[in-house]
């Protein structure tokens, strides 16, 4: 088994002998013996294990056990404690999706800092069926039915090549020493029933079944290429991508055929599921202004374009105040403060009088003693009204979006400072002109939007 293991790392590429690779280890026998081949092959590894807190006493053993392996091995050892059933409550996912999206997460975090080239999994030969019949049931595009990659961006899979019996097999021959997950016997969960249940049944049908799908599965992986060759080729010509946005022509898009397998894989990248495409697919030819949202974006069915953003998660420094009705505020005090998201960014410090004031819509230049503290950062809302800055009467901000061609797009993404309930910067638009410097202002509120 150890020079297939090698062979197969060679056959793959998965990485090169100077390469230091995360290894991902529960203590049961797949994970086990990743690290003993790893350990043979003489490659630069650590061990990370997470500890999901699901299953008492039989957790922390397991945690004991791994951390006895590492110290074996003589080679790092990570773990982290994660409060799972918490987050699987707070997210409304399921355990195992709140388990896998936890230490997906926290072995990219370790990756980074602890400078490994690659994470290493114990996925093997039956994973890859398993996880097939899982999308097959739960329906899937084309690349559901791939199975398991081997190597997928930094995550590597270097027992793909075995079987669960081999693996077995090889750990008995070897008198390897492992825990046994109690939870792998229960049917709860699909993949157990899967493995239980319809996998023998198959069996029975094929005894080379196995081996079938594994075929069956590379054939898939080679039409897959092709597939994503002409995805690519129309998506290039079609999908428009600035900054945080992407736009879609719906023109081009319904001269595409079949429509809903091209806006499908448009989509699909934004989390958008297969009957939500159909919905908007329903809207092309319907009226503007139409909203969809995926757990991660919002889509917009605008004129001429698919309209596609970020559904607004701000993390805002240091001063954060709850969501109230729904609704996302943050109050900004008189010291320094920022708000950050992503790439984009607002910077806010109280400065002395510029002797040229900047012309930019990206910053907004404000008398300090006008303001009344703590300031608040919201989404704009129909009836909002404003002094635009060099005007004397007062503007719907609907009407000002009208006046000033503001895109559908920009405009519900547009985000208010405000004091007292009274608008003070259209952020990254126009200040309100109550707020303006003067020659008798003595002290500057400076707030500037940094892309």
């Amino acid at each position: 088994m150890q020079n297939e293991f090698t062979t197969f790392i060679n056959k793959e590429k998965l990485f090169s002998s100077s390469d230091k690779i995360l290894l991902t280890v529960s203590g049961g026998v797949d994970s086990v013996v990743m690290c003993n081949l790893f350990h043979k092959a003489g490659i630069k590894f650590g061990i990370a294990h997470c500890n999901f807190q699901l299953r008492g006493k039989e957790s922390d053993d397991d945690e004991k056990f791994v951390e006895n392996l590492a110290k074996k091995y003589k080679v790092p050892f990570y773990c982290e404690h994660f409060f799972t059933k918490e987050y699987s409550e707070k997210t409304g996912v399921s355990i195992q999706m709140a388990a896998r999206e936890l230490r997906y997460d926290w072995f990219e975090e370790i990756s980074k800092t602890e400078k490994y080239n690659y994470i290493s999994t114990a996925h093997h030969k039956d994973d890859s069926i398993e996880t097939f019949f899982i999308n097959l049931t739960r329906g899937t595009g084309i690349a559901g039915l791939h199975g398991i990659l081997a190597k997928h961006g930094n995550i590597i899979r270097p027992l793909l090549f075995a079987t669960k019996n081999k693996i077995r097999e090889f750990a008995t021959k070897e008198k390897i020493k492992f825990r046994e997950d109690s939870s792998n016997a229960s049917d709860k969960y699909m993949r157990n029933k899967i493995r239980h249940s319809i996998v023998p049944v198959l069996r029975e049908l094929n005894p080379k079944i196995e081996t079938t799908i594994s075929s069956t599965i590379k054939r898939l992986q080679d039409v897959e290429a092709i597939y994503k060759k002409e995805i690519e080729k129309q998506r290039l010509d079609i999908v428009f991508n600035s900054d945080d946005i992407s736009m879609i022509s719906i023109e081009k898009l319904k001269k595409l055929n079949p429509i809903s397998s091209y806006l499908y894989e448009f989509l699909n990248p934004f989390n958008f599921n297969e009957s939500q495409v159909e919905e908007i697919r329903k809207c092309l030819d319907g009226e503007s202004g139409k909203e969809f949202f995926s757990r991660t974006h919002q889509l917009i069915k605008d004129r001429t374009h698919l309209i596609i953003g970020e559904i607004e998660l701000y993390k805002f420094l240091p001063h954060f105040k709850p969501p109230t009705n729904g609704k996302l505020q943050t109050l900004i005090h008189k010291e320094t403060s920022m708000i950050m998201k992503d790439k984009l960014h607002l910077n806010f410090n109280l400065q002395k009088p510029f002797t040229e004031i900047p012309k930019s819509p990206n910053s907004a230049t404000l008398d300090f003693d006008k303001l009344v503290f703590p300031l608040e950062i919201r989404k704009w809302q129909q009836g909002d009204t404003f002094y635009p800055f060099g005007m004397k009467g007062k503007k719907k901000l609907s009407d000002f979006f009208i006046d000033n061609k503001v895109p559908l797009n920009r405009k519900e993404d547009t985000w208010l400072l405000t004091s007292e309930g009274k608008i003070v910067w259209v952020i990254g638009m126009r200040i309100d002109d109550r707020f303006k410097v003067t020659d008798e202002t003595k002290k500057i509120y400076f707030a500037e939007l940094i892309k």
